[in-house]
């Protein structure tokens, strides 16, 4: 078996080192993002609403009670009477006119330009970054949403309420009486037409 030859002293001697820099300082990732982002956006939006509409709603309660109360008399009584005549007469009409011309160009980055060798860096152990990375991005986004609506309504809506509550509790012997009565004549009606118009002309471009 062959002894491994020993390094002499004038060997030693002649090696070089180069140290390496602080550990707080040492990046394994170098990372340079270039990044050109074009957009051009464009939302015309047009909307008409147009209603009418008849609303009653008469509302009456009463409330009574009686709470540990031996003989006691609880009474709740709501009367309501309503008459209510509601009339429209008209046109409820929405007209939503869109005309549209929108012309996108978005201008992309010179992405021809050749590479300067100088500009490229490499990684080593000694400048502190074991990896770098050169990122170019251009990004070209033309976005084009026009919106035309129209609504129209004509509603009648009546809601009279009435209502009477009366209790007793752990009361021997009490009376509880409640009593709602209601009376409500409505009349509603409506005259006319409700017309929802949309007309939409869009001319997008979008090189």
């Amino acid at each position: 078996m062959t002894k491994p030859s020993r390094i002499s002293r004038e060997e030693l001697a002649a090696e070089g080192a180069t140290a390496l820099p602080d550990k707080e300082v040492l990046s394994l990732l170098d990372l340079n993002a270039n990044i050109d982002l074009a957009i051009d956006a464009a939302a015309p939006i047009d909307l008409a609403v147009g209603a009418n509409a008849n609303i009653a709603a008469p509302i009456e309660a009463a409330a009574s009670a009686n709470v540990l109360s031996p003989d006691a008399v609880s009474a709740a009584q709501a009367d309501q009477g309503a008459a209510i005549t509601q009339g429209i007469t008209g046109d409820a009409t929405a007209h939503g006119l869109q005309d549209s011309a929108i012309t996108q160009g978005a201008t992309p980055g010179d992405t021809t330009q050749p590479v300067d060798p100088a500009a490229t860096t490499t990684g080593s152990l000694t400048d502190g970054n074991l990896l770098n990375v050169n990122v170019n991005l251009d990004g070209d986004l033309n976005l084009a949403a026009p919106i035309d609506g129209a609504v129209a309504a004509n509603a009648n809506a009546a809601a009279p309420i009435d209502a009477a509550v009366s209790a007793n509790i752990g009361s021997p012997g009490a009376e509880s009486i409640a009593v709602a009565d209601q009376t409500a004549i409505i009349d509603q009606s409506i005259t006319g037409d409700a017309t929802a118009v949309s007309d939409q002309t869009s001319t997008i471009d979008q090189p």
